[in-house]
């Protein structure tokens, strides 16, 4: 069974941690602290099961994160534009990943079309997914359609990169990442490319 920290534990475990990464490195907070030069932006979903530097054994600085509900690459998203922008302009990224995962509650929720309030907003597009792929869900159970529908979405969110302004203004300048789509799947740990 999977733990259950209180917010104390959390506090006295990073002590913990730090201290102990010290003994072992004692540089290593000094380097951390020197900048940054990942080779990843990330675009991934919040979901709190998805440990990612655990998922893909890396360590910080690898990886530029960006991550909301049901991984969404929406173009008038200002947190996202700026992510991207200053991923691919300033830290110069070799990769963008997109990654979904199975089980994922924002596209549960778009499949279902249970989301109320802003969530339901931000998930509109999903559903929108659904209905225009419906032919593609026939002959699925329930789990198999919504771990189908994580797999367009991440597509779907791929497309949207590569009509997005600064994807565009970076493939002019020839400095644009390679663009690439992952499921990760929740029931074994294993991350599947698209």
């Amino acid at each position: 069974m999977l733990k259950k920290h209180s917010y104390e534990d959390i506090l006295i475990n990073n002590k913990v941690w730090a201290n102990e990464i010290k003994k072992q490195f004692p540089d290593y907070f000094k380097e951390l602290s020197e900048g940054q030069s990942p080779s990843f932006l990330y675009i991934g979903c919040s979901d709190s099961r998805l440990p990612l530097s655990i998922f893909t054994q890396t360590t910080p600085g690898e990886i530029f994160v960006h991550r909301n509900i049901a991984n969404q690459a929406k173009e008038k998203d200002l947190n996202f534009n700026s992510v991207l922008e200053y991923a691919v302009f300033t830290l110069k990224v070799n990769y963008i990943i997109v990654a979904g995962h199975y089980d994922c509650g924002g596209v549960k929720a778009a499949f279902y079309g249970k989301a109320k309030g802003k969530v339901k907003n931000w998930i509109k597009e999903i559903r929108k997914i659904y209905f225009k792929n419906r032919d593609l869900f026939k002959g699925l159970n329930e789990k198999e359609a919504c771990d189908k529908l994580s797999e367009l979405n991440v597509k779907e969110q791929i497309k949207k990169l590569h009509k997005n302004r600064i994807i565009k203004k970076a493939k002019k300048l020839e400095l644009c990442p390679k663009i690439c789509g992952w499921i990760i799947d929740i029931y074994t740990g294993q991350i599947k490319e698209l």
